[in-house]
């Protein structure tokens, strides 16, 4: 019987994949459209993408339903095909790794409004968006969830909540944290700092805790972030930083670190108490390769 991720993740290091959204563009995504709907329209092109992070060496690899809740959905008049985005997701993302063993994360990403009182969106109609999204997740089968880009332990703390009443074997939650404009610490744009964060998670019944994204997030990044989250917490530690740091180019940020450069990072990453290690923004395969590389190797020295 495979053991729960977090459980595995306590015994030796594992790698996740990398980024999904412009993977999704560079296959034909139109920008602005809806990338969640090509489960249902394009899945072969969702698998391909996936399929190259599996053979690339991901353990785990993230659903592309990342903007699947009601709230999203009803943006692009997709909210009826929720349950049925959501259950693709995780069918194409099995299927991704070609009948190998591997873990599946339900994505569940912002909900892209601000709880009331600082926004408009209601905290009941959060909550029933969130566990929605979650409950189809969990009935698809999916290993865990991935409560991900958070930035105010509100919606987060919610979302947790939706994943344990769905049932999920896993929760793990993720922050997006930004570095200060000095260089010296790190905190989210909702102003959570990662030691808080960690102890809010745990507290609340995350599995495991998380970063990913974020402005100024890299490699070196999230070790610093790693250790902060050790100090405060001893549940396993996931981080998905970007390709380095991004440059402009037309008015678009772009990411230019190559896979040998950001593997470099990861044996910092490691020793700050990091367990589960991928990529997030700018990312490719390559890079997931070159990070199972540097992951291989600690794993054999362990």
């Amino acid at each position: 019987m495979k053991q729960l991720l977090h459980e595995a993740a306590h015994s030796h290091c594992l790698v996740c994949d990398g980024a999904m959204g412009t993977q999704l563009m560079l296959a034909g995504l139109e920008s602005g459209a809806c990338g969640e709907m090509w489960n249902l329209t394009h899945p072969d092109r969702v698998v391909a993408i996936q399929r190259r992070y599996a053979e690339a060496g991901a353990d785990c690899i993230i659903t592309n339903t990342f903007g699947a809740s009601r709230i999203m959905l009803r943006r692009h008049q997709h909210e009826n095909e929720l349950t049925a985005i959501n259950a693709a997701g995780a069918r194409i993302t099995r299927e991704a790794f070609g009948g190998r063993e591997g873990y599946v994360l339900g994505d569940v990403g912002p909900l892209g409004a601000l709880l009331e009182p600082y926004g408009d969106l209601p905290e009941a109609e959060a909550r029933a968006a969130l566990e929605e999204q979650c409950a189809a997740l969990v009935g698809a089968g999916v290993d865990a969830i991935i409560i991900e880009t958070q930035t105010g332990l509100e919606e987060l703390g919610l979302a947790i909540d939706a994943a344990k009443a769905a049932g999920a074997p896993c929760i793990i939650g993720s922050l997006a944290y930004d570095l200060s404009m000095d260089g010296t610490f790190y905190k989210t744009m909702m102003g959570v700092a990662p030691e808080d964060a960690a102890a809010f998670m745990a507290e609340r019944g995350a599995h495991i805790v998380a970063l990913n994204c974020g402005t100024g997030m890299d490699m070196i990044g999230a070790a610093k972030v790693a250790r902060l989250y050790r100090e405060a917490c001893s549940l396993p530690i996931m981080v998905q930083p970007n390709a380095g740091l991004p440059v402009l180019e037309n008015l678009k940020a772009v990411y230019k670190q190559l896979p040998a450069d950001m593997a470099t990072g990861v044996p910092d990453a490691i020793a700050a108490g990091a367990n589960i290690i991928g990529s997030c923004c700018g990312s490719t395969p390559d890079h997931t390769r070159a990070i199972r590389g540097k992951v291989d190797a600690f794993n054999l020295r362990a």
